[in-house]
């Protein structure tokens, strides 16, 4: 099958009710940062996590910033994160002059390995609070993790940005930690072009969170303030599309999975595992990415600024099937770069289980996510495999 249209890796799939939210929020004059939008978004993602208090935000970042500050994270403090990931997860540790130390991950989700962040403990046994993502829409092994925390009395900061509609032990993402981050970017599964989400059990904190989201003005006629706040408050029309779109999530999970047991099966017979996941969670599906197994990769060689491989019969490698599959006009992305291998962390302590081996660098050499786009036709997406097989050859 010839791929005449760009085959894309994640992009937004709109429904009719966006248009009216955006449309009656726009006719009433209700266009800043109160209106029913925001209001009902709030409600829909309490109603869908489990949480009883949530902040719409600017985006995914403004809401791991608040949670960082309202977390009490300092200048000097350690908070323990994990280290393949977008450098998003990590900035606002910056941002407040604390340190991040970076946790590597374990093989069984590709997320946080809970044992080496018992051994992060032990290191840095004054660490405030762990900041732990969910991966292409898997469940860390959440339990874990917060028991962890509360052992170390810590605070657990669950970064479900990619993970919105995933479930581990039947308990809805975006809920096990003590603070709690959704994105709506413009690729997650559910996306406003922009806007994220700020989720918590504790009053309190989720009252804070949304003074300091409006530059912290303090309830009085005039503008008062006592402390520094933020200009992080989502509009009321980013928060109509976003509205629009919360009734179609179940169904885009449904989309995600198909595409994801399509590759599964469309593969199966290849030197290599998609993204994996426990037999207690039910991801989302948002990425699906595969893992060349170690024996069939091809020599590649990666620098910060490129990357070559030279091709063997039977193998294959991300960098190949890469340009390959970007040549006919069909994109994917490798895996995210650990953070501890980019030169604005490079200085930050790194905590393996193995210190002689870093599972998070193992996976960036030998994974890549496919296109996972759900408007993808099973057609294209056999393409796709087709093409996938064809560097195997």
């Amino acid at each position: 099958m010839e791929i005449s249209k760009r085959v894309w890796l994640s992009t937004p799939t709109y429904h009719e009710e966006e248009i009216e939210y955006i449309t009656k929020a726009i006719e009433t004059n209700w266009k800043s940062t109160v209106g029913e939008n925001i209001d009902e978004v709030e409600r829909l993602m309490c109603e869908k996590t489990g949480c009883k208090y949530s902040v719409a935000v600017t985006n995914g970042t403004a809401a791991l910033h608040l949670a960082v500050i309202e977390a009490g994270i300092g200048k000097g403090d350690y908070v323990l994160c994990s280290d393949m990931t977008f450098c998003a997860s990590v900035n606002p540790v910056i941002y407040e002059g604390a340190i991040p130390v970076l946790i590597d991950s374990e093989y069984d989700t590709w997320n946080m390995d809970p044992v080496a962040l018992e051994k992060a403990f032990k290191l840095y046994p004054s660490a405030k609070a762990v900041i732990c993502v969910n991966l292409y829409g898997t469940p860390s092994k959440l339990d874990e993790i917060r028991r962890i925390c509360d052992e170390h009395h810590a605070i657990l900061i669950e970064d479900a940005a990619e993970s919105f509609g995933a479930t581990f032990k039947g308990k809805q993402s975006g809920s096990f930690g003590h603070l709690n981050v959704i994105s709506f970017n413009g690729n997650k599964i559910i996306t406003g072009s922009a806007g994220g989400c700020f989720l918590t059990d504790d009053e309190q904190a989720a009252r804070h969170v949304r003074k300091l989201s409006t530059q912290a003005k303090e309830p009085v006629p005039w503008y008062q303030h006592k402390e520094i706040g933020y200009n992080y408050r989502i509009s009321n029309i980013i928060a109509g599309i976003i509205r629009g779109q919360l009734p179609y999530l179940e169904e885009h999970i449904a989309q995600k999975k198909a595409i994801y047991q399509r590759y599964q099966e469309g593969l199966s017979d290849l030197p290599l595992i998609m993204n994996p996941y426990t037999s207690d969670s039910k991801p989302n599906y948002w990425l699906s990415c595969i893992l060349i197994d170690e024996n069939a990769m091809c020599a590649q060689e990666r620098t910060d600024e490129e990357v070559t491989f030279r091709t063997e019969k039977g193998k294959s490698c991300p960098t190949e099937i890469y340009e390959t599959l970007q040549k006919l006009n069909i994109e994917s992305r490798p895996i995210w770069k650990p953070l501890h291998m980019q030169p604005i962390f490079a200085d930050c302590p790194v905590v393996s289980v193995d210190d002689a081996h870093s599972v998070c660098e193992d996976i960036f050499a030998r994974g890549l996510c496919l296109p996972s786009d759900n408007k993808m036709t099973p057609e294209t997406q056999e393409a796709v495999i087709q093409i996938i097989r064809s560097c195997f050859e």
